[in-house]
């Protein structure tokens, strides 16, 4: 991998306010997408009137519902990415890596209309209409990073890659997808970083790329060494690999 903790230390400082918000469990899918022509990554664009990071190019994603605990998956996320989230708690907190995982393939459902999930009956918006059970054995835990102080919400944000080849739709097929992003489409990886991006997914890209450098296009996903995690709880920024 990279060296993220550089990267961290290069980024805006936090905004100073008097609000400080509750951090929620949020989860984020990076969808790759590799052929004889290079990997590509599914963007879309937040609104200019959302609340968090407006105009903003990002990886489909959301805050965990308490509703995500009870969803039936077909597989559970796969180790060592499950103890991995697991690792160094909130304090106050108690993760639970089923709901994140589920969270993670709503969002993704929801935002581009793309399901990853193996046949079966669901009532998860998305995947009951294509008869499919979320499945988060797919999912790589690949990145971890808190909301600095300041901002007007906060999330303890986990970011997972999953490949396109595991999806059960059409990755070109949009139109299921709800309008909180907009320009949906593949990005490629080379080309990505010129976008208007949040920070932190720069960082994660910049992550991304060095994980896959030189991976043949049908080879799986290899597993990081470790996570990095930006961990913002205070106004004195850390930076931790989570092995």
């Amino acid at each position: 991998m990279g060296a993220p903790d550089a990267r961290f230390r290069r980024g805006a400082p936090a905004i100073v306010s008097d609000a400080n918000p509750p951090i929620r469990d949020a989860a984020t899918i990076i969808l790759l997408r590799r052929d004889a022509s290079g990997a590509s990554v599914l963007m879309g664009m937040r609104g200019a009137g959302a609340v968090f990071m407006p105009s903003k190019y990002v990886f489909p994603g959301g805050a965990v519902d308490a509703a995500d605990a009870a969803v039936p998956l077909a597989a559970p996320l796969a180790e060592p990415h499950r103890s991995r989230l697991l690792q160094q708690p909130r304090p106050g907190s108690a993760p639970d890596a089923h709901a994140i995982a589920a969270a993670a393939l709503r969002e993704l459902a929801e935002e581009t209309g793309q399901l990853i999930g193996r046949p079966g009956a669901s009532d998860m918006t998305g995947f009951a209409e294509a008869g499919l059970v979320p499945d988060a054995s797919a999912l790589t835990y690949l990145f971890r990073a808190i909301t600095p102080p300041g901002r007007p919400r906060r999330f303890d944000a986990h970011f997972f890659l999953a490949d396109a080849a595991a999806l059960a739709t059409d990755p070109d097929d949009f139109s299921r997808a709800c309008d909180e992003l907009s320009h949906l489409h593949w990005v490629p990886l080379s080309q990505a970083r010129a976008l208007d991006l949040p920070f932190i997914t720069e960082v994660v890209l910049a992550e991304l790329s060095d994980l896959i450098a030189g991976l043949a296009p049908g080879a799986p996903l290899p597993v990081p060494d470790t996570v990095p995690f930006f961990d913002n709880r205070t106004p004195a920024p850390r930076f931790a690999q989570i092995a």
